[in-house]
């Protein structure tokens, strides 16, 4: 018998199967979707088993030195969802299964991270004889509760050792897992009102159909209750679902709350946790020992077999779309799946992106709405001009919310400060000769973080100590710009009596902080929640009757077509994270650009209106819903040798479509880690309209050594 075996390499033009014999000692193990270790030129590597045969072949074959897997890594479901993806995204076979595990399942990786035992005691009663008063306390011990051997030696190693030999205590290995059980919180029981109803039975009656549902409610609307209510249906019928989250921010949040209802029935997945805990989780989806895994994006290549559901939370957020080869969408592998198993898709948001919303509108997805917050009341938001304000001596913060955060802390209640840039201050420079302190590798402004004293790239993560001295005129007139979570943390500090936490990508960086701030700030040890847009949706803190926004409109300055629609996605998320309790909320934002349609409506907390406004422009200029896109991406070490290769790329497309093409043009980042990218935008009708070009690019360049070229389909940013 003989194998064809997808050999875990990178290189493009080895993605292909390689046939070789299969030992005779491993024909009645080995299945299709196992790892197994073959000899590749002069070196041992892994690959996956797609198709075992008995064909023949004219040439000599080597042997599988040795199978990975007990049992199949991947299913037939993920084995043939790997090839659809890996054919929409032109990405290689290989880095598509790759991209479905854990690391720890990964090649190099799985030898060194192996199952975890503990070793279990149990006391033999079918050995009868006289035992000493150590002896009999060790046996008094292991008979009232689970005991540790460590526990059980703690009483007296020796009279431990005799009960083993005499065989009165037996000690047996048990696997555990690594991801330590918290104690699980009281499940709410919480009646549905009338808008929770309609939505829940309309799904409940489609649990056998492909639908797919946007679930447009507004913040407090109670969707994660819609969301259980689902699932227990789901589970009462015996099958599985997957839930995917955004932010690893609101995974711990979210699984209280489901393990307060499932119990023990849920597997957590994200990138928090460490490799031998991801190894553990997976394998409880594997052994069928859970029904529900909760996870950020890779989550959606669980490996269940008989899914029921698949749960979208926060469907608007970009993190959906994975930026690295391959770059798939979760929300497009969640359809294809959902499709396969004809099963219904809840995709909820209380800003649902506009694309979804086109679709919705046009009979594509099954809209689902709650107008109505679970306590009736929505925050009222109060927009402030800083222009206005700076006039009046108030630069950083206005006077209204100074006075807001001085009643809220009285009152013994609770505030949020959002502000959407993490560091200390974000340029530093001469004011004498105007240098400004930049990245070697990619060429922008580094970022000054004061708790480490270092001046770091948000992009490569270069970092170097702040300078005193000007390296171009050696003046010392060395000042900072612009305004970071660091230094508004700070100045807070000064300006309140208050106990202020920070939440953002530098103070989350430890295992297990999120949920550290997220529990501290929920039981009320701190006042002040400040942090980045990590802060912004999904969670729910009850007493927060206030939340700030600084520099609300920053967002709208970055030159993307979506702009607009993330800053009010940004705002109104925010916003949403006041007055979710009895209280009721309010909600200050700052701005310099006041009057633009998104900060409009997002203090109005109108997404029609702001849909509207968008669509007319997007059809205008040909964006999205109206098109796709397709981003090419350019990449060398050399400049010009980019340059040209995209002008010859941009030539080919032009001799042989008629498709408006934009560029070639820097990238939003010109230089990353001394790589330049150039690139070029093609917005198209139909995938049949380009595929044959770009495919043909693509396949071009698989050996360029100089030039790397990337396809993006509809990506995040441009």
């Amino acid at each position: 018998m003989v194998a064809d075996v997808l050999v875990e390499i990178k290189a493009k033009q080895l993605d292909k199967t390689f046939t070789y014999n299969i030992k005779d000692e491993d024909t009645s193990k080995i299945k299709i979707g196992m790892r197994v270790q073959v000899p590749f030129a002069s070196k041992i590597l892994e690959g996956f088993v797609l198709n075992i045969s008995n064909k023949k072949v004219d040439y000599e074959l080597k042997d599988i030195i040795k199978l990975v897997d007990e049992e199949p890594v991947l299913n037939s479901d993920l084995l043939k969802l790997g090839e659809i993806i890996s054919e929409l995204t032109l990405s290689t076979l290989a880095s598509v299964y790759q991209s479905m595990l854990p690391k720890a399942l990964k090649a190099k990786n799985n030898y060194s991270i192996n199952k975890k035992y503990e070793t279990t005691l149990s006391v033999n009663d079918f050995i009868d004889c006289k035992l000493t008063d150590k002896q009999k306390q060790i046996v008094d011990l292991i008979n009232s509760k689970i005991t540790s051997k460590k526990e059980a030696q703690s009483i007296s190693l020796c009279a431990y050792k005799k009960l083993v030999e005499i065989g009165k205590i037996i000690e047996y290995k048990e696997e555990t897992y690594r991801l330590k059980e918290k104690d699980i919180i009281e499940d709410k029981k919480v009646t549905l009102n009338e808008e929770q109803n309609i939505v829940v039975n309309e799904i409940k009656e489609n649990l056998n159909k492909y639908v797919p549902y946007l679930l447009f409610g507004v913040t407090g609307s109670g969707k994660t209750e819609v969301y259980m209510n689902v699932l227990s249906e789901v589970l009462n019928n015996n099958k599985e679902a997957i839930v995917l989250v955004p932010e690893i921010s609101l995974t711990p949040q979210l699984v209280d709350i489901f393990k307060a209802r499932f119990k023990d029935n849920v597997a957590i997945l994200h990138s928090r946790l460490s490799e031998g805990e991801k190894y553990d989780e997976y394998r409880k989806i594997i052994n069928k020992k859970v029904k529900i895994v909760v996870g950020a994006r890779s989550a959606v290549f669980a490996p269940f077999t008989n899914l029921g559901i698949i749960i979208i939370d926060e469907e608007h957020s970009s993190t959906y779309k994975q930026e690295n080869n391959p770059k798939y969408n979760a929300i497009d592998v969640a359809l294809l799946r959902a499709k396969n198993y004809n099963i219904p898709v809840i995709m909820g948001s209380a800003t649902p992106s506009v694309e979804a919303y086109a679709r919705a509108n046009v009979n594509n997805y099954k809209l689902l709405t709650l107008k109505n917050r679970v306590n009736k009341t929505l925050p009222k938001i109060e927009l402030i001009d800083m222009r206005t304000s700076i006039k009046k001596g108030y630069k950083l913060l206005s006077k209204e919310l100074i006075d807001k955060i001085n009643d809220r802390l009285e009152k013994k209640e609770q505030i949020i400060i959002l502000l959407n840039r993490r560091g200390y201050t974000t340029t530093i420079s001469c004011d004498d000769c105007g240098y400004t302190l930049k990245c070697p590798n990619c060429e922008i402004p580094l970022t000054y973080h004061k708790v480490s004293n270092t001046a770091r790239c948000h992009y490569c993560g270069y970092g170097t100590k702040l300078i005193t001295k000007c390296p171009e005129c050696n003046s010392e007139n060395i000042n900072q710009f612009g305004l970071g979570t660091q230094k508004l943390e700070e100045l807070l500090n000064k300006m309140f009596k208050a106990r202020i936490i920070r939440m953002d990508i530098d103070s989350t960086s430890k295992k297990g902080s999120h949920e550290e701030i997220i529990t501290s700030f929920r039981n009320h040890e701190y006042d002040i929640l400040l942090g980045t847009q990590m802060i912004s949706k999904g969670l729910d803190f009850p007493s927060v009757t206030l939340v700030g926004v600084i520099n609300g409109d920053a967002s709208l300055n970055i030159p993307d077509f979506r702009s607009a629609e993330r800053t009010f996605q940004l705002l109104n998320q925010v916003a949403g994270r006041s007055g979710r309790g009895i209280l009721s909320g309010e909600v200050v934002i700052q701005a310099f650009n006041t009057t633009h349609y998104s900060i409009v409506y997002a203090s109005l907390n109108n997404y029609e209106a702001f849909y509207n406004e968008e669509m007319n422009i997007r059809k205008k200029l040909k964006y999205p819903p109206f098109c796709n896109l397709l981003l090419i991406k350019i990449a060398s070490k050399d400049y010009d040798l980019a340059i040209a290769e995209a002008d010859k790329i941009k030539s080919y497309l032009k001799e042989n479509t008629n498709l408006p093409i934009l560029g070639p043009s820097s990238a939003s980042m010109l230089k990353i880690n001394n790589i330049y990218y150039i690139q070029i935008i093609i917005k198209y009708k139909k995938r049949e309209d380009i595929k044959e070009y770009i495919t043909y690019i693509y396949n071009k360049y698989k050996t360029n050594q100089k030039v790397t070229v990337e396809v993006d389909f509809n990506p995040n940013k441009i």
